[in-house]
């Protein structure tokens, strides 16, 4: 499901064809193209499946064949979301993964104050690129019947993709948004009438049976998924606090699954609600997110920040990243300049503003040996944030980015930093991180 522009009906037709194929008892398997996390988690409350990162660019080919291979039904329909316009982003493009996954394409066009000349749009999509399978078109935003014969009968005279879709300006259904993007699915930002809507949506302007038609005319993508991070044998797991909650919401799964993999029982906690820890852990976790949106409770809840700093000084393992890192530093300073403190792991304040800070993707190498691995391992990932540190930075760090910014503050085991890494290219990260939280335990 790709675009041809970012902002032009993509996600809402993505998601109202899996609402759609929910309601009608389909398996719909989600899947993201691209690094973030939002729309995942949208996916997630559609269907009630985990949707998973597919990412060339940031996790290789071989790792996003193996890991679409693994998820891929036997029964059912995957359903893959693009990101910005369909070639947009080189070897991290939508094109790029359905070249790479063998995937048929289906284009939503916005046809907004145009009619025949839509054809000409569609047909450059459509020749651009010789070996990606454009199969049909979804017209969005149709002003009227009129409107809609006209681009209707234009594809179909100039195009080979057919016509799929042809969804009214009306049909839209709104999805609250805010500085990172669309609100997060655990937040439940579409009622039980609103995901009816998304699937009337459909229904009612979508051939959901070509569609399936369509979805199933491809050879299956057969790699094997080998167990990507090795156990650690011979003892009982490891347990890993996972902090999750609004504030901390922003993971791959596929890190997650590969710690568990390495021999880790992750154990979900809320920095905003529980006072305390869970009991036995080794090692923490704490993933990006929306720590500025929170900053009150997260100061308020004195306990918890309380009993992190104390992990954080006993030696044990803490990855944290991006709203993790936030978190960990001695204060937040919101947009209306408040200050809100912070567990105070890192002396410095992160501070809030408007305008994007970073953004894109980051490669880091290990400078000095850690417990995620020795110097010179090269890692991935990327990097989204409008907030900036405010203090002297320290001389030493764990790893430089490609852009040569200097990365990863340490602190006793602590590692943190505003990359969110993928391991899908060196899953053996994982078996590092389950090793070093039974060691230093």
């Amino acid at each position: 499901m790709a675009g041809t522009h970012s902002g032009y009906g993509k996600t809402t037709v993505t998601m109202a064809v899996m609402a759609a194929l929910a309601q009608r008892r389909v398996r719909v398997h989600p899947s993201k193209c691209g690094p973030e996390f939002i729309d995942p988690s949208l996916h997630r409350l559609v269907t009630g499946r985990v949707s998973r990162n597919l990412d060339v660019r940031m996790c290789g080919t071989d790792f996003v064949r193996r890991t679409f291979a693994r998820l891929a039904p036997a029964e059912g329909c995957s359903v893959v979301e693009g990101v910005m316009g369909l070639f947009d982003g080189d070897r991290g493009s939508a094109a790029c993964l359905a070249k790479t996954l063998d995937l048929p394409v289906l284009l939503v066009v916005d046809v907004r104050s145009a009619a025949e000349s839509v054809a000409a749009v569609v047909k450059g999509f459509d020749t651009l690129d010789p070996e990606l399978r454009i199969a049909a078109v979804v017209a969005n935003r149709i002003g009227s019947e009129r409107h809609s014969e006209m681009v209707a009968a234009a594809i179909r005279a100039h195009c080979r993709p057919e016509v799929l879709g042809l969804v009214p300006r009306r049909a839209e259904v709104a999805i609250p948004s805010r500085h990172l993007g669309l609100h997060m699915g655990e937040e439940q930002p579409l009622t039980a009438g609103g995901l009816d809507q998304l699937a009337r949506l459909a229904e009612d302007h979508l051939d959901l049976d070509r569609l399936l038609a369509l979805a199933a005319d491809r050879q299956p993508v057969t790699d094997a998924f080998p167990a990507a991070a090795a156990a650690v044998s011979g003892d009982p797991p490891v347990r890993i606090g996972v902090a999750r909650d609004s504030a901390f919401c922003f993971y791959y799964e596929d890190n997650l699954d590969l710690l568990c993999a390495a021999g880790a029982e992750l154990v979900f906690f809320s920095p905003l609600i529980d006072r305390d820890l869970p009991v036995d852990l080794g090692g923490l976790y704490l993933g990006g997110g929306y720590p500025e949106l929170h900053a009150e409770r997260l100061a308020a809840n004195t306990t918890m920040r309380t009993a992190i700093r104390a992990f954080a000084d006993s030696g044990r393992p803490v990855l944290a990243e991006c709203g993790g890192f936030m978190y960990l530093t001695r204060a937040l300073i919101d947009l209306e300049g408040r200050e809100h403190p912070m567990v105070g792991v890192y002396p410095w304040r992160t501070r809030m503003q408007n305008r994007l800070a970073s953004l894109g993707y980051r490669q880091p190498t290990l400078t000095r040996d850690t417990w995620l691995g020795p110097a010179g391992t090269v890692l991935a990932g990327h990097e989204f944030h409008y907030s900036t540190l405010e203090g002297e930075l320290p001389a030493t760090t764990a790893f430089r980015l490609d852009n040569g910014r200097a990365e990863g503050y340490l602190h006793e085991s602590v590692l943190a930093g505003y990359v969110h890494l993928h391991w899908g290219r060196t899953p053996e990260v994982a078996t590092r991180f389950v090793r070093a939280c039974r060691d230093l335990s």
